[in-house]
């Protein structure tokens, strides 16, 4: 079974769907991706092998908030799942969803 889920650009509050199924569990949408994450298209088969899902604005069609059908600005931004290793739910390296860095790591 899946779902349409529907995500707004963080650059252009343009809408995209995407048909996954309904047990992903989500954290956050970002600009850039997380650091050592792997992202499927949002076509891809097998999303939950994937950390998240790599959209660009406006390839596969984006409304407004009301459905009406707009462009896109073309940029990319990144879906990214909940992620667990033996139980543990693992944060984002570093864990800033976009936000700045405090940690001075290149």
């Amino acid at each position: 079974m899946t779902v349409t889920v529907r995500y707004t650009c963080p650059h252009c509050g343009a809408v995209v769907g995407v048909e996954r199924r309904p047990d992903l569990a989500d954290r956050s949408v970002t600009i850039s991706p997380q650091a050592g994450w792997e992202y499927a298209d949002p076509g891809d088969e097998r999303l939950e092998d994937a950390d998240g899902i790599a959209f660009v604005c406006g390839e596969d069609g984006v409304t407004d908030l009301e459905g009406e059908p707009v462009e896109g600005c073309g940029r990319p931004f990144y879906l990214n799942f909940v992620r667990f290793e033996t139980g543990i739910e693992l944060e984002p390296d570093p864990p800033t969803y976009g936000g700045p860095r405090f940690d001075f790591r290149p």
